[in-house]
């Protein structure tokens, strides 16, 4: 799939093969659209559409400042230009907080929901924790991108698939550090409203990995309490970026939820 930009400058990739609505993949905090790289190889015979959030990848952040009204307008926009109807949104880690934002709002526009690594009420140490990791991003140091893989992949995937690591060093090394921290700040100081969650009435399936320290089982657990009908699956052995360390588990579990509400 080639890069396409949007008229709002937007940078996506699209795979349109029928009228059936698509998959769309929201990526995390410092990374760009190319993490989806396993579930878009795996999706191949769907409709898929992948896109960098605002300040990242070839996607420019053109305001000061940066909220997740911002980042829901910017799905709006994209899916409307592309006359999408309806979607079923995925979304990962600041992705996640993307995507259920834009489900308290449209609910009208989705088939499905999908969160995955996604934080619900951090604890006092937890947000000790990525306070700390995000003053020693704002230094800009390569120890801080070493860091985030060691949280987001197991030491053991790491050393088996070097070329799968150097990769995602390089999405993080890529960023414009000031457009990068501004919106790695608004997930460090996210606040988790329930009566927005409340709000989502729409096929909700909540995952998480076995490992994840940031956005944990037990998050996502009570997440899924908060939102009606919704569903939680942990995925075994899996940290942060289980979507890409666990791949086969994930899209089998995103492929069987999505399959159930294909409107």
């Amino acid at each position: 799939m080639s890069s396409k930009v949007d008229a709002f400058g937007t940078s996506y990739s699209l795979n349109k093969i029928s009228e059936k609505n698509p998959i769309v993949f929201i990526h995390g905090v410092g990374l760009t659209k190319e993490i989806w790289e396993p579930q878009i190889n795996f999706f191949k015979d769907y409709n898929t559409l992948t896109y960098d959030l605002l300040g990242h990848g070839k996607t420019p952040l053109k305001k000061s400042t940066v909220s997740f009204k911002d980042f829901s307008t910017q799905l709006v926009k994209l899916i409307n230009e592309l006359n999408f109807k309806k979607i079923h949104l995925v979304g990962f880690s600041l992705g996640a907080l993307i995507a259920r934002h834009f489900a308290s709002e449209h609910k009208d526009k989705l088939s499905s929901l999908i969160m995955l690594g996604s934080i619900y009420k951090r604890t006092e140490e937890q947000k000790r924790v990525v306070r700390s990791s995000f003053e020693v991003a704002k230094m800009g140091r390569p120890a801080s991108k070493q860091a985030a893989l060691r949280r987001w992949l197991s030491e053991d995937f790491s050393k088996k698939n070097p070329d799968i690591y150097k990769k995602i060093y390089s999405i993080l090394e890529k960023n414009k550090r000031v457009d990068f921290l501004k919106c790695y700040e608004i997930f460090v100081n996210y606040v988790d409203d329930d009566n927005m969650l409340k709000k989502i009435n729409v096929n909700t399936l909540i995952a998480t990995g076995e490992n994840d320290v940031g956005s944990t089982p037990e998050m996502s657990r009570n997440l899924s309490k908060m939102i009606q009908g919704s569903k939680f699956v942990e995925i075994k052995r899996g940290k942060h970026l289980c979507g890409i360390e666990c791949a086969d588990d994930v899209n089998i579990t995103f492929k069987k939820f999505i399959d159930q509400h294909n409107d």
